[in-house]
Protein backbone atom coordinates (compact mmCIF):
# COMPACT_ATOMS: atom_id res chain seq x y z
CA UNK A 1 0.00 0.00 0.00
CA UNK A 2 0.89 3.69 -0.97
CA UNK A 3 2.31 4.77 2.38
CA UNK A 4 1.10 9.16 3.37
CA UNK A 5 3.03 11.44 4.78
CA UNK A 6 0.23 12.37 7.12
CA UNK A 7 1.00 12.96 10.46
CA UNK A 8 -1.95 12.09 12.93
CA UNK A 9 -3.17 13.35 16.03
CA UNK A 10 -4.25 11.33 18.82
CA UNK A 11 -7.22 10.15 17.78
CA UNK A 12 -7.07 10.89 14.41
CA UNK A 13 -9.88 13.46 14.54
CA UNK A 14 -11.01 15.50 11.20
CA UNK A 15 -10.13 18.57 10.90
CA UNK A 16 -13.49 20.85 10.46
CA UNK A 17 -14.40 19.97 6.49
CA UNK A 18 -11.74 17.41 6.06
CA UNK A 19 -12.98 14.09 5.06
CA UNK A 20 -10.99 10.93 6.04
CA UNK A 21 -8.88 9.01 3.50
CA UNK A 22 -6.77 6.45 2.11
CA UNK A 23 -4.85 5.71 -1.16
CA UNK A 24 -5.26 1.79 -2.65
CA UNK A 25 -3.15 2.91 -5.60
CA UNK A 26 -4.19 5.37 -7.56
CA UNK A 27 -7.90 5.30 -5.90
CA UNK A 28 -8.67 7.00 -3.12
CA UNK A 29 -11.31 5.85 -0.06
CA UNK A 30 -12.91 8.24 1.61
CA UNK A 31 -14.35 7.49 4.94
CA UNK A 32 -18.04 8.80 4.90
CA UNK A 33 -19.10 9.22 9.08
CA UNK A 34 -22.77 9.29 10.63
CA UNK A 35 -22.53 9.30 14.48
CA UNK A 36 -19.92 7.62 16.88
CA UNK A 37 -22.14 4.94 18.58
CA UNK A 38 -22.51 4.97 22.41
CA UNK A 39 -20.60 2.98 24.90
CA UNK A 40 -23.77 0.75 25.49
CA UNK A 41 -23.34 -0.61 21.93
CA UNK A 42 -20.31 -3.17 22.79
CA UNK A 43 -21.62 -5.05 25.58
CA UNK A 44 -25.19 -5.45 23.34
CA UNK A 45 -23.91 -6.70 20.34
CA UNK A 46 -20.57 -8.22 21.32
CA UNK A 47 -22.05 -9.73 24.42
CA UNK A 48 -18.77 -12.24 24.73
CA UNK A 49 -16.14 -9.20 24.45
CA UNK A 50 -16.39 -8.96 28.18
CA UNK A 51 -14.20 -5.57 29.73
CA UNK A 52 -12.10 -8.35 31.34
CA UNK A 53 -11.12 -9.80 27.73
CA UNK A 54 -11.05 -6.36 25.75
CA UNK A 55 -8.34 -4.91 28.53
CA UNK A 56 -6.03 -8.30 28.16
CA UNK A 57 -5.00 -6.56 25.17
CA UNK A 58 -3.14 -2.81 25.36
CA UNK A 59 -2.85 -2.47 21.82
CA UNK A 60 -6.54 -1.60 21.50
CA UNK A 61 -6.22 1.43 23.77
CA UNK A 62 -6.85 4.18 23.13
CA UNK A 63 -8.56 4.04 19.80
CA UNK A 64 -10.53 1.40 20.15
CA UNK A 65 -11.31 0.92 23.21
CA UNK A 66 -11.33 3.05 26.73
CA UNK A 67 -8.96 1.47 29.57
CA UNK A 68 -12.33 0.45 31.02
CA UNK A 69 -12.48 -2.23 28.19
CA UNK A 70 -15.24 -0.28 26.86
CA UNK A 71 -15.65 -1.12 23.27
CA UNK A 72 -16.08 2.20 20.73
CA UNK A 73 -18.04 1.66 17.68
CA UNK A 74 -18.13 4.22 14.99
CA UNK A 75 -21.18 3.83 12.07
CA UNK A 76 -19.83 5.18 8.47
CA UNK A 77 -19.62 4.59 4.93
CA UNK A 78 -16.90 4.18 2.02
CA UNK A 79 -16.74 6.24 -0.83
CA UNK A 80 -14.32 5.99 -3.76
CA UNK A 81 -14.10 5.63 -7.63
CA UNK A 82 -13.25 2.80 -9.38
CA UNK A 83 -13.58 1.65 -12.95
CA UNK A 84 -15.17 4.55 -13.44
CA UNK A 85 -17.68 4.12 -11.44
CA UNK A 86 -18.25 6.63 -8.15
CA UNK A 87 -19.13 4.19 -5.09
CA UNK A 88 -20.55 3.88 -2.10
CA UNK A 89 -20.54 0.78 0.29
CA UNK A 90 -23.44 1.43 2.49
CA UNK A 91 -25.21 4.09 3.39
CA UNK A 92 -25.41 3.85 7.63
CA UNK A 93 -28.60 4.53 9.64
CA UNK A 94 -30.01 7.69 8.19
CA UNK A 95 -31.72 10.69 9.10
CA UNK A 96 -35.49 10.95 10.51
CA UNK A 97 -36.43 7.44 10.50
CA UNK A 98 -38.42 5.76 13.45
CA UNK A 99 -36.02 3.16 14.82
CA UNK A 100 -36.68 0.59 17.89
CA UNK A 101 -32.64 1.49 18.73
CA UNK A 102 -32.81 4.39 20.33
CA UNK A 103 -29.26 5.53 19.65
CA UNK A 104 -30.81 5.46 15.84
CA UNK A 105 -34.04 6.76 16.38
CA UNK A 106 -34.78 9.96 14.44
CA UNK A 107 -30.98 10.85 13.98
CA UNK A 108 -29.99 14.24 12.24
CA UNK A 109 -26.50 14.13 11.49
CA UNK A 110 -24.30 16.01 8.63
CA UNK A 111 -23.74 12.78 6.32
CA UNK A 112 -24.98 13.86 3.37
CA UNK A 113 -22.64 17.28 3.82
CA UNK A 114 -20.06 14.72 4.45
CA UNK A 115 -20.33 13.03 0.95
CA UNK A 116 -21.08 16.16 -0.87
CA UNK A 117 -17.33 17.27 0.78
CA UNK A 118 -15.92 13.99 0.06
CA UNK A 119 -16.54 15.16 -4.12
CA UNK A 120 -19.55 12.56 -3.93
CA UNK A 121 -22.93 14.47 -3.78
CA UNK A 122 -25.93 12.04 -4.63
CA UNK A 123 -26.71 12.78 -7.52
CA UNK A 124 -23.96 11.62 -8.83
CA UNK A 125 -22.96 8.34 -7.20
CA UNK A 126 -23.16 5.35 -9.63
CA UNK A 127 -22.95 2.40 -7.20
CA UNK A 128 -24.32 1.63 -3.86
CA UNK A 129 -22.95 -1.65 -2.67
CA UNK A 130 -25.20 -3.30 0.22
CA UNK A 131 -22.98 -5.46 2.62
CA UNK A 132 -26.31 -6.50 3.73
CA UNK A 133 -30.08 -5.72 4.42
CA UNK A 134 -29.62 -4.30 8.53
CA UNK A 135 -31.02 -1.43 9.23
CA UNK A 136 -27.62 0.86 10.42
CA UNK A 137 -26.61 -0.18 6.53
CA UNK A 138 -29.23 0.43 4.57
CA UNK A 139 -30.82 3.86 6.32
CA UNK A 140 -29.32 6.66 3.07
CA UNK A 141 -30.61 4.43 1.18
CA UNK A 142 -34.14 6.76 0.90
CA UNK A 143 -34.54 9.98 2.11
CA UNK A 144 -38.00 11.78 2.89
CA UNK A 145 -38.96 14.05 0.13
CA UNK A 146 -42.80 15.65 1.13
CA UNK A 147 -43.43 12.97 3.54
CA UNK A 148 -42.43 10.26 1.41
CA UNK A 149 -39.29 8.18 1.37
CA UNK A 150 -37.14 8.14 -2.04
CA UNK A 151 -33.87 7.04 -3.20
CA UNK A 152 -31.39 9.37 -2.17
CA UNK A 153 -29.21 8.12 -5.16
CA UNK A 154 -31.31 8.37 -8.02
CA UNK A 155 -28.77 8.14 -10.39
CA UNK A 156 -27.12 5.01 -8.80
CA UNK A 157 -27.57 0.96 -9.14
CA UNK A 158 -27.97 -0.30 -5.63
CA UNK A 159 -26.66 -4.03 -5.39
CA UNK A 160 -26.47 -6.69 -2.84
CA UNK A 161 -26.20 -10.35 -3.39
CA UNK A 162 -29.41 -12.26 -4.57
CA UNK A 163 -29.29 -14.89 -1.59
CA UNK A 164 -29.88 -11.61 0.57
CA UNK A 165 -32.61 -10.29 -0.59
CA UNK A 166 -34.36 -13.88 -0.62
CA UNK A 167 -33.78 -14.19 2.32
CA UNK A 168 -35.39 -11.34 4.00
CA UNK A 169 -38.53 -11.64 1.65
CA UNK A 170 -39.10 -15.28 3.25
CA UNK A 171 -38.14 -14.17 6.78
CA UNK A 172 -40.98 -13.87 9.74
CA UNK A 173 -40.09 -10.32 10.08
CA UNK A 174 -40.90 -8.62 13.18
CA UNK A 175 -42.40 -4.85 13.16
CA UNK A 176 -39.72 -2.78 13.52
CA UNK A 177 -37.67 -4.73 11.32
CA UNK A 178 -40.67 -4.58 8.55
CA UNK A 179 -40.90 -1.14 9.02
CA UNK A 180 -37.48 -0.46 7.94
CA UNK A 181 -37.74 -2.15 4.59
CA UNK A 182 -40.55 -0.10 4.10
CA UNK A 183 -39.13 3.28 4.43
CA UNK A 184 -35.41 2.15 3.65
CA UNK A 185 -35.37 -1.13 0.99
CA UNK A 186 -38.76 -1.18 -0.82
CA UNK A 187 -38.81 2.54 -2.05
CA UNK A 188 -35.28 1.67 -4.20
CA UNK A 189 -37.14 -1.70 -5.71
CA UNK A 190 -40.41 0.10 -6.59
CA UNK A 191 -38.07 2.82 -8.73
CA UNK A 192 -36.40 -0.29 -10.27
CA UNK A 193 -33.15 0.86 -8.85
CA UNK A 194 -31.97 -2.89 -7.07
CA UNK A 195 -29.66 -4.80 -8.80
CA UNK A 196 -29.53 -8.96 -7.22
CA UNK A 197 -26.13 -10.55 -7.94
CA UNK A 198 -25.09 -14.15 -7.64
CA UNK A 199 -21.78 -14.07 -5.37
CA UNK A 200 -19.38 -17.21 -6.70
CA UNK A 201 -17.83 -18.87 -3.72
CA UNK A 202 -14.46 -17.18 -4.89
CA UNK A 203 -16.17 -13.65 -5.15
CA UNK A 204 -17.73 -12.02 -8.38
CA UNK A 205 -16.49 -8.88 -9.81
CA UNK A 206 -19.11 -6.42 -10.40
CA UNK A 207 -16.29 -3.48 -12.09
CA UNK A 208 -12.61 -3.58 -12.67
CA UNK A 209 -10.81 -3.48 -9.44
CA UNK A 210 -13.90 -4.32 -7.58
CA UNK A 211 -14.65 -7.49 -6.08
CA UNK A 212 -17.36 -8.92 -3.77
CA UNK A 213 -16.67 -11.68 -1.44
CA UNK A 214 -19.18 -13.77 0.09
CA UNK A 215 -18.94 -14.00 3.97
CA UNK A 216 -22.07 -15.45 4.84
CA UNK A 217 -23.18 -16.22 8.82
CA UNK A 218 -24.05 -12.37 10.14
CA UNK A 219 -26.59 -12.45 7.55
CA UNK A 220 -26.76 -15.72 5.18
CA UNK A 221 -25.82 -13.11 1.96
CA UNK A 222 -23.10 -10.89 3.77
CA UNK A 223 -20.88 -9.60 1.70
CA UNK A 224 -17.30 -8.14 1.75
CA UNK A 225 -15.80 -5.88 -0.74
CA UNK A 226 -12.63 -5.86 -1.96
CA UNK A 227 -10.95 -2.62 -4.20
CA UNK A 228 -7.77 -3.88 -6.30
CA UNK A 229 -5.41 -1.13 -8.10
CA UNK A 230 -1.86 -0.96 -9.61
CA UNK A 231 -0.81 -4.21 -7.09
CA UNK A 232 -2.29 -2.46 -4.34
CA UNK A 233 -5.85 -3.81 -1.89
CA UNK A 234 -8.52 -3.18 0.16
CA UNK A 235 -10.99 -5.08 2.23
CA UNK A 236 -14.11 -3.07 3.47
CA UNK A 237 -15.67 -5.81 6.82
CA UNK A 238 -19.91 -4.79 6.37
CA UNK A 239 -20.30 -6.89 9.49
CA UNK A 240 -17.51 -9.58 8.85
CA UNK A 241 -16.23 -8.18 11.78
CA UNK A 242 -17.91 -5.61 13.82
CA UNK A 243 -14.57 -4.56 16.19
CA UNK A 244 -10.88 -4.77 16.11
CA UNK A 245 -10.74 -7.35 19.14
CA UNK A 246 -12.17 -10.27 16.80
CA UNK A 247 -8.66 -10.35 15.52
CA UNK A 248 -7.56 -11.46 18.49
CA UNK A 249 -11.12 -13.15 19.38
CA UNK A 250 -12.51 -14.95 15.80
CA UNK A 251 -15.00 -16.73 18.08
CA UNK A 252 -16.28 -13.61 19.44
CA UNK A 253 -19.80 -12.76 17.23
CA UNK A 254 -22.71 -10.60 17.38
CA UNK A 255 -25.78 -11.01 19.33
CA UNK A 256 -27.62 -10.69 16.08
CA UNK A 257 -25.59 -13.24 13.82
CA UNK A 258 -28.13 -15.07 11.86
CA UNK A 259 -26.28 -18.37 11.99
CA UNK A 260 -23.31 -17.62 14.56
CA UNK A 261 -20.86 -20.99 13.39
CA UNK A 262 -21.12 -19.67 9.82
CA UNK A 263 -20.44 -15.69 11.24
CA UNK A 264 -17.18 -17.75 13.04
CA UNK A 265 -16.33 -19.65 10.10
CA UNK A 266 -16.51 -16.86 7.84
CA UNK A 267 -14.81 -14.48 9.91
CA UNK A 268 -11.75 -16.81 10.74
CA UNK A 269 -11.64 -17.32 6.72
CA UNK A 270 -11.06 -13.63 5.86
CA UNK A 271 -8.82 -12.98 8.68
CA UNK A 272 -6.58 -15.78 7.49
CA UNK A 273 -6.89 -14.12 4.00
CA UNK A 274 -5.71 -10.96 4.91
CA UNK A 275 -2.95 -11.71 7.40
CA UNK A 276 0.60 -10.85 7.36
CA UNK A 277 -0.33 -9.37 3.68
CA UNK A 278 -0.47 -5.38 2.73
CA UNK A 279 -4.16 -5.60 2.56
CA UNK A 280 -5.97 -2.23 3.73
CA UNK A 281 -8.70 -3.24 6.03
CA UNK A 282 -11.44 -0.75 6.11
CA UNK A 283 -13.52 -1.48 9.04
CA UNK A 284 -17.40 -0.39 8.66
CA UNK A 285 -18.02 0.27 12.37
CA UNK A 286 -14.65 0.29 13.19
CA UNK A 287 -13.85 3.67 15.14
CA UNK A 288 -10.99 5.80 13.81
CA UNK A 289 -8.30 5.06 12.84
CA UNK A 290 -10.84 2.58 11.10
CA UNK A 291 -7.94 1.05 9.00
CA UNK A 292 -5.25 -1.15 9.28
CA UNK A 293 -3.63 -4.15 8.09
CA UNK A 294 -3.79 -7.52 10.10
CA UNK A 295 -0.69 -9.13 12.02
CA UNK A 296 0.33 -12.69 14.02
CA UNK A 297 0.22 -11.64 17.30
CA UNK A 298 1.04 -14.23 19.57
CA UNK A 299 -1.59 -16.97 18.75
CA UNK A 300 -4.28 -15.36 17.06
CA UNK A 301 -4.09 -11.46 15.20
CA UNK A 302 -4.11 -7.82 15.75
CA UNK A 303 -4.95 -4.84 13.54
CA UNK A 304 -1.71 -2.35 13.28
CA UNK A 305 -3.61 1.06 12.47
CA UNK A 306 -2.69 3.37 9.45
CA UNK A 307 -4.03 6.41 9.70
CA UNK A 308 -6.52 8.68 7.63
CA UNK A 309 -4.87 11.16 5.93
Amino acid sequence: MRRTTHTPTADDAAAPGSIPSWTVGDLTVHRIDEVLLPPATGPWLLPDATSDVVSRHDWLRPDFADRQGTLHLDSHSFAFEAGGLRVLVDTGIGNGKTRANPAWHNLRTGYLEHLTAAGFPPDSVDLVLLTHLHTDHVGWNTREVDGEWVPTFPNARYVTSRTEREFWDAYDMDEPRRHMFDDSVIPVEKAGLLDLVDVRPEGTDIAPGLRLLPTPGHTPGHIAVQLSDSGESALITGDALHHPVQFAHPAIGSCVDIDPRQSEESRRKLIGSLAETDTLVLGTHFPPPTAGRVITHGDAYRLRPVRAA
